[in-house]
């Protein structure tokens, strides 16, 4: 299972915010390359990034700091948050993107889900964000009324890479994964699981991990950052 840093851009910085609240902000560094280059240090095989500003306007916002990630580093990186037109997905993936997280877009647009599919395979993720089970959208901003298991279903067929499952409830504060959420989540997805939100301890990352082959990844932000999680002892206790 890998372990995967996170590096959430606001305003051209490197945050974390609770429960995904823009006003909640906690900022960890100005410099977003030297963060993304020491996560290459430290061994990360994969980078999460995420464009907050990008997510909730509906456009990349960030997208100068996510560029000079892609120079500064050789590690696979995916790129999630304000991606809502092929150009942009195509803009991200040429410019040496691994892979593209579709959240909004997936629900409220499945002709450009479609297209990303079939235009670049397994090269597609899907950002399933849910509160009370319900999907957010646009950067969590406004929760919809389908259900997460709904979308998971209905979305079976397309060649999607990986499904990141985020509990919002969960992101950034500390407590622990849904696991119950999570083991469904993995009950009902065709393709592998990303678990995300909450992951705090070895204890949690060794409990996701548990719930069977079919997670391929754990995303930690927060923890890894507070300083309450050390990545490489992680790394190393999901090896043995």
């Amino acid at each position: 299972m890998l372990v995967i840093p996170a590096i959430d851009l606001k305003d051209g910085r490197c945050v974390r915010l609770r429960q995904g609240d823009m006003a909640a902000e906690t900022i960890y560094s100005d410099d977003v390359t030297e963060v993304a280059g020491r996560w290459q240090q430290k061994g990360a095989g994969l980078i999460h990034v995420v464009d907050l500003n990008g997510a909730v306007d509906g456009e990349p916002k960030n997208l100068p700091q996510i560029e000079s990630i892609m120079k500064a580093v050789r590690v696979k990186v995916q790129v999630g948050g304000g991606i809502r037109t092929i150009d942009t997905v195509r803009r991200y993936l040429n410019a040496g993107v691994s892979r593209v997280v579709l959240g909004t877009a997936a629900l409220t647009n499945r002709t450009l889900l479609n297209l990303a599919c079939r235009e670049f395979p397994q090269r597609i993720v899907l950002g399933l964000d849910a509160r009370d089970g319900r999907i957010a959208v646009k950067g969590w901003t406004t929760v919809s009324a389908v259900n997460a298991i709904d979308l998971l279903k209905e979305l079976s067929g397309c060649a999607i890479a990986a499904v990141v499952y985020t509990d919002i409830a969960r992101d950034g504060m500390l407590n622990g994964p849904n696991l119950p959420a999570l083991k469904e989540v993995i009950e009902f997805s065709s393709f592998p699981v990303i678990a995300s939100g909450g992951i705090t301890s070895l204890e949690d990352l060794r409990a996701v991990q548990s719930i069977g082959p079919k997670i391929e990844g754990a995303i930690i932000g927060k923890a890894l950052y507070d300083g309450k999680l050390d990545y490489q002892a992680a790394v190393t206790a999901l090896s043995l």
